[in-house]
């Protein structure tokens, strides 16, 4: 083949080849994030609080152990530092009884004494003076043993408090963080909104709660509307009222902010009536009532894993440390998925004109 053949058919050889390579990827535009629906926004943001407030009511159990393992700790170092004073008593005693021992011991047997005395009376006296001290000098060694014994009890038992204490201080730390990261997830929400879109979510929001509760007292599920709270019932419900417009904060329980279960238990504490801190301590001990049945003063649990709690206080209303960012407050029953609802007081009666004013003590039988 001819160098000039050779070169043509090169030529076309690169050429071809050239119309035959792909042509470079052009820069296509990605395409612009879809913006999420108001709706998919409640729900994230209702999760994140739901979820925050789950890690507060864990928090505030652990503190509540906390609190009395602490009280134990303090109990068991109070008994050991009275039991190691009466050992050190008892083991000063013993050593005067050893010491008198020593310096009256004789090789000479008290039988002979008697034998040898010149006042066999006297010697018998003696004798049961003596009878007497050995005596005592048994009860303070056993007392010592004993206390010992005690002393060492009460040490182990200490020690082992103090050690649930350091553990459930580690826990709460772990907890209190996990709230902390909740509410850092719900911030960050929040901070990538605008304006109009936050406007949207709280009008979208509250739509829906007036729909749930719509369909709430239309469906008869409250039953009556005139029943009377009881007299600690009142009482807790003017505690709450009381409270209206303070912060919600997580972990508190007053008097300048309170959580959910913080307000409940507080209340029903100022009412004579102490009863569990956590909302779900309170779902799980308290007696559960029927809604039909509620009456102002009981309690409203919301969320299948008792995560949040309110009070009730008539009409359809509860009063509620609501979440993060918000105060006290009164809303619709509605205003969370309800779960149930629990009377701290379900053996009292519900007060009469008479009795609220003073005139009458209603019996101690269970309200219906």
């Amino acid at each position: 083949m001819s160098g000039r053949l050779l070169r043509l058919v090169c030529t076309a050889a690169v050429a071809v080849g050239t119309a035959l390579a792909p042509l470079p990827a052009a820069a296509v535009p990605e395409p612009e994030p879809r913006e999420r629906s108001v709706a998919d926004l409640v729900t994230d943001l209702q999760r994140l609080y739901r979820e925050a407030e789950e890690a507060t009511e864990t928090y505030n159990a652990t503190e509540e152990k906390l609190k009395v393992k602490r009280a134990e700790v303090a109990r068991l170092d109070t008994q050991l530092s009275k039991a190691r004073l009466s050992l050190h008593d008892s083991r000063g005693a013993a050593g005067r009884l050893a010491r008198q021992q020593y310096q009256n011991t004789t090789s000479i047997s008290p039988y002979v004494r008697l034998l040898l005395a010149r006042d066999p009376q006297h010697a018998l006296d003696q004798g049961h003076v003596i009878g007497q001290m050995a005596r005592e000098r048994a009860e303070t060694v056993g007392r010592l043993t004993g206390t010992e014994h005690r002393a060492d009890e009460l040490a182990r038992r200490a020690r082992a408090a103090l050690d649930d204490q350091l553990t459930l201080a580690a826990r709460q730390k772990r907890e209190r963080d996990d709230v902390q990261e909740k509410l850092a997830d719900v911030e960050e929400l929040l901070a990538s909104l605008t304006a109009e879109q936050l406007t949207r979510l709280a009008e979208f929001e509250e739509k829906g709660v007036e729909k749930a509760q719509e369909e709430l007292t239309t469906s008869g599920a409250l039953g009556e509307e005139d029943r009377k709270p009881t007299r600690k019932g009142e009482t807790a419900l003017r505690y709450a009222r009381r409270q209206l417009g303070k912060p919600y904060e997580w972990g508190a329980e007053g008097p300048r902010t309170y959580d959910c279960s913080g307000l409940t238990s507080e209340a029903w504490a100022h009412a004579g009536t102490p009863i569990p801190r956590t909302s779900q301590e309170q779902w799980a001990r308290l007696p559960r009532i029927p809604l039909k049945n509620l009456r102002p003063g009981d309690l409203v649990i919301y969320f299948p894993k008792a995560t949040h709690v309110a009070m009730y206080m008539g009409r359809g209303k509860v009063i509620e440390a609501p979440r993060t960012g918000e105060r006290i407050k009164i809303s619709p029953i509605a205003s969370h998925p309800l779960l149930g609802a629990v009377r701290p007081d379900r053996r009292a009666q519900p007060q009469t004109a008479r009795t609220r004013n003073g005139d009458d003590q209603p019996p101690a039988t269970e309200a219906r």
